[in-house]
């Protein structure tokens, strides 16, 4: 039987898709705040909610020894727990769901051998990337639940970027399969692509730090902040020494994020003009004709998010056009790249 064939692809495939569809939900749980409602970690039990009045109760009990439900929600009723209990529940089952998802077929792929050398050396990587992801989950989790009634924008940070990545890679993987001959067009041309890789990435870093601090709340003007400046003053005298401004002050990390999408936007119309000055092909074209549209949606969207302070509807909107912006940066970058 041929190895790398098109159900191992569809694997692939599909792993993207839930990862994607695991992001969607992560940032659901973030802006409904019900990222800290399951305070205790069950790897097999906890798949399995509430099942009764009297379950309910017990998990409710427990979420009042934590500081959400003591310093923020202390009014909450059963039901309002049950709301947020409910995404966050989703979350980690997603997650134990796509764990089997990349496992079982991994296993039945290579028992009947139908992964060459470099697939099983991937996708062992990526099951690796999966566990760590679980790990940083409950790892930024645990931040929230000690003093201060929410998580770590570091952690949060880390924990979103790397669901970002391994989507990228497992995208990746999945098309040295779908194009498995490919040759550099233009290596200057490779590295600009990967330059501006770079620069999403970090956006996506500083979005989440936005989202971690609760950072698109203030400042809800565009193009220039608060009492029509450029740089607002807050962004400078929040924090000291002058460095944590920008990395957890609300108006310095804001700042950042703003103006940071200007130069990520710029350098992607910088890359489709000089790919006019290149030698490619029609899906090389298209590719980047597509990265083009997305980054500009994404920087509308952008600006209507913070405009409209950060509503449900087009906070998660955000995040899953980045996702695409991700995946269409990764997939030029794959069709250009030897």
């Amino acid at each position: 039987m041929k190895k790398d064939n098109k159900r191992v692809i569809y694997w692939l495939l599909t792993g993207c898709v839930l990862i994607f569809v695991m992001v969607v939900v992560g940032g659901i749980t973030r802006l409904t705040h019900s990222g800290l409602s399951m305070s205790n970690y069950k790897l097999i039990s906890g798949t399995i909610p509430p099942m009764n009045d009297s379950e309910w109760a017990v998990a409710f009990d427990l979420y009042k020894q934590y500081p959400e439900y003591q310093k923020i929600n202390h009014q909450f009723t059963l039901e309002d727990f049950k709301d947020i209990y409910f995404w966050e529940w989703l979350h980690r089952v997603l997650g134990r769901f796509i764990g089997v998802v990349f496992i079982i077929p991994f296993v039945y792929f290579l028992i009947r051998k139908q992964l060459t050398k470099p697939t099983i050396k991937k996708s062992i990587l990526l099951m690796l990337m999966g566990g760590f992801q679980g790990f940083l989950g409950w790892f930024m989790v645990k931040s929230g639940l000690i003093d201060r009634p929410d998580v770590s924008h570091y952690r949060l940070a880390m924990h979103l970027t790397a669901a970002f990545i391994t989507f990228a890679y497992t995208l990746w993987v999945a098309l040295d399969l779908i194009y498995p001959t490919r040759k550099t067009v233009n290596i200057k041309f490779r590295n600009l692509i990967r330059w501006g890789l770079g620069f999403l990435l970090l956006q996506i870093i500083y979005g989440a730090f936005v989202a971690g601090l609760d950072a698109g709340l203030l400042h809800n003007h565009w193009p220039l902040m608060n009492d029509q400046t450029l740089i607002h003053e807050s962004v400078y005298i929040e924090q000291s020494p002058f460095i944590k401004n920008f990395i957890e002050g609300k108006s310095g990390v804001q700042f950042i994020h703003r103006y940071l999408a200007y130069l990520v936007v710029g350098f992607i119309i910088f890359i489709w003009y000089r790919s006019k000055k290149i030698e490619k092909n029609h899906i090389q074209s298209n590719a980047l004709s597509t990265l083009l549209l997305i980054v500009c949606l994404q920087f509308i969207l952008g600006i209507f998010t913070l405009i409209y302070r950060v509503p449900i509807t087009l906070g998660v909107l955000h995040q899953v056009v980045a996702f695409f912006l991700l995946g269409t940066m990764t997939f030029s970058l794959h069709r250009f790249s030897k």
